[in-house]
């Protein structure tokens, strides 16, 4: 019995000693925020997959890594929509000028691809803000 409580005691003395996940976590946290403030927000997301991953008990890191993985959703998605949105405008304009039937529908469902793909970008820029609101 004593020698149970004596290995006991050892374990919880090396488990103590151990890092803990949170201070294992720091480092790649610390990455995760450097690519978000380069702008690299593909990576952000990235890196944050495997910190969620490699340290699934480091909350408060993983907290800090849910802020961040919102900016860098919506950063993203911001650009997207902003991408699309010149598309668009510019196949709207070149609709107004094509004589040719055939090209002219090709043109048209472009357009409107386009227009569905803006939508559902501007759809997810709102539910990140709604996201946003509620942590």
């Amino acid at each position: 019995m004593r020698h149970l409580i004596t290995i006991s005691l050892a374990a919880m003395l090396l488990s103590a000693c151990s890092q803990s996940e949170e201070d294992k976590a720091k480092p790649l946290l610390a990455k995760i925020d450097s690519l978000y403030k380069s702008g690299n927000y593909r990576a952000t997301l990235d890196s944050i997959v495997l910190l969620r991953e490699h340290y699934p008990q480091a909350i408060e890191a993983r907290k800090t890594a849910l802020r961040l993985w919102q900016n860098a959703s919506l950063k993203l998605a911001q650009a997207d929509v902003a991408s699309t949105d010149i598309k668009l405008q510019e196949m709207t304009e070149a609709l107004k000028t094509e004589t040719n039937l055939y090209r002219r529908n090709m043109m048209t469902v472009k357009r409107d691809s386009l227009q569905a793909r803006y939508e559902a970008m501007c759809g997810v820029v709102r539910m990140i803000h709604l996201r946003q609101k509620q942590h």
